[in-house]
């Protein structure tokens, strides 16, 4: 019996170990971050291939691709928007990385520049303030209430407008 016993406990041993490195496997992986591209970029050899003041908006197109987002008026340029985001467990995702290439065209629709920026180059924009400014600067309540003491008449009391 104590040969049995032994190999029994040897088993239950080896099960435990098993289930403890699965365990700490899956804690590992589930804590891992996890990384995301979204968009499209091109690179800086198809970029190679865009000549200012030769190529046009429907070369460039062929050449590169559709852009992301095109100019704000029928005349604007083609902009091309990459990003990499960090996922990491139940934290919010952060965006670690961006790419914006801006290709703008002249009124003849030929290429007149072309930029890149990064994520390190962008601002913050407000695109919608819903903040209401009031007139009233450096007053306090008091200074309100006697500034209006000598404002009004008589007349306006006793109906007479």
């Amino acid at each position: 019996m104590s040969i049995i016993g032994s190999i029994t406990g040897a088993k239950t041993r080896i099960r435990i170990l098993r289930g403890t490195a699965v365990l700490a496997l899956v804690t590992v992986v589930g804590c891992s971050a996890q990384f995301r591209n979204h968009g499209f970029a091109p690179s800086d050899a198809q970029l190679a291939e865009v000549i200012v003041g030769v190529d046009t908006r429907s070369s460039v197109a062929e050449a590169i691709g559709a852009p992301t987002a095109g100019g704000v008026l029928n005349g604007g340029g083609f902009y091309y928007v990459q990003s990499r985001w960090r996922h990491f467990a139940f934290m919010a995702p952060d965006e670690i990385g961006r790419e914006v290439v801006a290709i703008t065209f002249d009124s003849a629709e030929v290429v007149q520049n072309v930029e890149r920026f990064g994520l390190e180059d962008g601002q913050v924009v407000s695109l919608s303030r819903r903040v209401t400014q009031d007139n009233v600067r450096d007053t306090t309540f008091i200074r309100q209430l006697l500034g209006d003491l000598g404002r009004f008449d008589a007349g306006s009391f006793l109906g007479e407008s």
